[in-house]
């Protein structure tokens, strides 16, 4: 599962889509791609965006929703916790005297 975490996190498009969920989580697919363009001027496709959600859902760092004919993104930030507990606080049976 940390493989899958870092990997999503290795692009920049996945961070920056991830800094725009962690500023306004619950867009739909049409938000993040207008906050990429207005915000960013990345200039990529719907399905290019939809292809890096689909890569952060498999990471757990995106979750969806629909309601109607929505389909809201938002961040889960359950699994960079995980990863940030496996350093900054190890198992204390693994430390030596």
């Amino acid at each position: 599962m940390a493989d899958d975490i870092f990997k999503a996190l290795a692009d920049p498009t996945r961070r920056i889509i991830l800094d725009e969920l962690t500023e306004r989580s619950g867009q739909t697919l049409f938000e993040i791609c207008s906050r990429l363009s207005m915000r960013h001027q990345l200039a990529i496709s719907r399905q290019g965006v939809s292809q890096h959600l689909a890569v952060l859902e498999a990471a757990g760092l995106v979750e969806t929703r629909r309601e109607g004919r929505y389909k809201f993104h938002d961040l889960n930030t359950a699994p960079l916790a995980q990863i940030a507990e496996r350093w900054i606080r190890p198992d204390e049976s693994e430390s030596t005297p």
